[in-house]
């Protein structure tokens, strides 16, 4: 059912790659004036039929920059899709001040961020969706080397339920994705860093993270998009402060 999203206006963070580029490219697919933003602008390109921006969501002033743009160019986001993340890998004791302060930076301040740039014009618009990227690894499920990150992203879910206890009667919804183990660059980057500190090959290394996966593969950006693509929808109106675990099985 094409042109779900025909008439809204949505705002995506990180959309150069991975789950962020998969729901850039699905919300124009459906037909939504996308506002696609990433800190390195030419992992934006060839990201067709969207307004391709660079944009650091760990300032301030950027943020708040880009969201006077936006509202005047674009007019106030029906839909906000938070997908910025960073993935700290390791235990308390790997975890420096810095590595704490940086992965709560990126993945939950710049979400506060954002909200405080765009609610005010989405109120006085009526109202939206909100969708944050979120994880399984988080208050859902502990995962070993994944201290600070599943922290934050625990933080996330918090956040998540918060905004939509603020505004369920001001027409904001506000709801988290929790994906499980996602075939990405960044995943490639991690599997990279595994092999080179345990000294197994890349394959062992990548079987590994398919095995801690119960449905026995990867999941793609794509099955992430499509939840998320439910979620900006007005298909979804009943839903808000709602965790969705897209997971092959890791929730069972």
């Amino acid at each position: 059912m094409p042109g779900r999203l025909k008439g809204k206006i949505a705002f995506v963070t990180a959309a150069g790659q991975g789950i962020g580029r998969a729901i850039a490219e699905a919300f124009v697919s459906e037909g939504a004036v996308v506002v696609a933003t990433d800190l390195d602008a030419a992992k934006l390109k060839g990201l067709k039929k969207a307004a391709a921006l660079a944009l650091d969501v760990r300032s301030t002033e950027a943020v708040n920059a880009m969201a006077k743009k936006v509202i005047k160019e674009f007019g106030a986001p029906n839909v906000l899709a938070n997908c910025a993340g960073y993935v700290h890998q390791g235990t308390v004791l790997d975890c420096s001040e810095q590595d704490w302060d940086f992965s709560f930076d990126v993945n939950v301040k710049s979400m506060h961020r954002i909200f405080r740039a765009f609610i005010p014009a989405m109120l006085k618009n009526g109202g939206g969706s909100i969708i944050n990227i979120a994880s399984v690894a988080s208050s859902v499920r502990g995962l070993p080397n994944r201290y600070v990150y599943g922290a934050s992203k625990a933080a996330i879910i918090g956040l998540t339920k918060a905004m939509a206890a603020d505004f369920i009667r001001k027409g904001i919804r506000a709801n988290a994705i929790c994906p499980g183990t996602i075939q990405s660059p960044s995943l490639d980057e991690r599997i990279d860093t595994n092999a080179k500190k345990t000294g197994k090959s890349l394959k062992a290394v990548r079987q590994d993270f398919i095995d801690r996966q119960p449905i026995g593969r990867l999941g793609t950006p794509e099955e992430i998009a499509a939840g998320a693509v439910f979620l900006a929808s007005d298909e979804s109106s009943y839903y808000t402060g709602q965790t969705f675990q897209i997971d092959g099985g890791m929730t069972i």
